[in-house]
């Protein structure tokens, strides 16, 4: 079977160059570090630990990048899912500082391993977020005062004129750029993090589902074929893994996020629509966002579902939302539409830190997860060597269940949202 029918249908999928299957785990193997889930996090931590000359194996249920990290939006965005005001108000100014600082190391590592390894992930400069109404102009004109004058973080205030320079579409008000975050291809990304994890000697069993952790001084993963002994575990699997580890389970959300892929529109067409390359991202709570891709495709996502159900006609709902932005892309179809789960934390924070002193895990990515997973995977490996300072940082962060259990917590969010678009729709 061609490699790429082994993962959801998408643009990504089709596009991509694959890496054959790696074997299905059987029987006993040791390992110094055993990680659960092939995406950015579990790969980001692999290869560092392998290239500190670690024993590592990574456990992966489906194929590498099978998840978020090969289905997402493609960008990558300096900070975190929930905002730094917001994160001010969880753990204060100082260390909410120390974090976005290092979300800004997070970029320079994502670009340095691109570069070491060469891995072909198209990647582009510059991120816009772009305000529809007059009060998500103000919030935005606020955050680029704050990441200029508290966070030493240098972004642009344009005017709708100098957005219109850029942007082919008269939809917002103007925009925060910020020329440091950027794009990528996500899949292409996971796939040149595994061959380069591969290199350094790092062991990937695809197709073999851990069904339990039994924690202890040894910690052992087991699959329905076989068992990883190992010293260190880390849990990397985010909002695909259920049962593994409980108390981990009710911290976090799955939500359903949606791309389509335009068909090619041709070099100039293309171009002309977002003429700098940028991703845009607007900044509803129900968003929108997209971006050119290497063949002169338009790669649009938003539709977002709460309720674990697909949008009805979601091909049909893309090409409608697309075309409220781009009016002049009335005749363009829609080729490829696909989607997959995001992880979501209660307070948008991330949820890295420790079970116990020898089980890691990384979750709550809420959406900012290209730069924060290779983040988290740093960290936990940093803290695997014995430097957990920074990794502790970010254990500070309080995280509480979702409200009313495993049975409630769905609807009550799905009003939640509504809500929230009520609001973006009215004010």
């Amino acid at each position: 079977m061609n490699a790429q029918n082994t993962y959801p249908p998408s643009w990504y999928a089709a596009s991509a160059t694959h890496l054959a299957e790696q074997p299905v785990l059987q029987g006993r193997v040791d390992a110094d570090v055993c990680i659960l889930g092939a995406g950015y996090t579990g790969l980001s931590a692999a290869l560092e630990l392998a290239e500190a000359g670690y024993r590592v194996v990574v456990l992966e249920a489906e194929r590498i990048g099978w998840g978020a990290s090969g289905r997402n939006g493609g960008q990558a965005i300096v900070g975190f899912g929930c905002g730094e005001t917001a994160l001010e108000s969880l753990v204060g100014f100082d260390d909410a500082r120390r974090m976005f600082d290092l979300s800004r190391e997070g970029l320079q590592w994502l670009q340095a391993r691109i570069r070491k390894h060469g891995i072909a992930c198209d990647w582009r400069d510059g991120h816009a977020s772009v305000p529809i109404k007059p009060r998500q102009q103000r919030e935005l004109l606020a955050m680029v005062e704050d990441a200029n004058t508290r966070y030493d973080y240098p972004v642009q205030w344009w005017s709708r004129e100098q957005l219109r320079e850029q942007l082919a579409s008269d939809r917002y008000l103007g925009a925060l750029y910020d020329p440091h975050s950027g794009h990528l291809h996500p899949l292409e990304y996971a796939l040149g993090l595994a061959r380069a994890a591969l290199a350094a000697g790092v062991r990937i069993f695809e197709h073999s589902k851990a069904t339990a952790l039994v924690r202890g001084d040894k910690p052992v993963f087991r699959t329905a074929q076989g068992e990883v002994h190992c010293d260190f575990a880390v849990l990397a699997g985010n909002a695909l893994v259920h049962g593994i580890a409980p108390e981990l389970d009710a911290k976090i959300m799955p939500v359903g996020t949606y791309i389509g892929a335009t068909v090619p529109l041709g070099e100039e067409r293309a171009q002309a629509l977002i003429r700098n390359d940028m991703a845009v991202a607007d900044t509803n709570w129900a968003l929108d966002y997209f971006r050119r891709s290497r063949d002169h495709r338009l790669l649009f996502g938003g539709r977002a579902s709460y309720s674990r159900l697909a949008p009805p006609d979601l091909r049909g709902g893309m090409a409608r939302r697309m075309r409220q932005v781009f009016p002049q892309l009335a005749d363009v179809e829609i080729e490829y539409v696909w989607g997959g789960y995001i992880d979501i934390s209660l307070n948008r924070a991330p949820h890295f830190g420790r079970l116990t002193p020898n089980v890691y895990f990384a979750q709550g990515f809420s959406g900012h997860g290209v730069i924060a997973t290779g983040l988290a995977g740093k960290l936990i490996s940093e803290a695997i060597r014995g430097q957990s300072e920074r990794l502790d940082l970010f254990a500070r962060i309080p995280h509480r269940p979702f409200p009313g259990g495993r049975a409630l917590r769905t609807p009550m969010l799905v009003a939640a949202m509504a809500w929230f678009k009520l609001r973006d729709a009215l004010w």
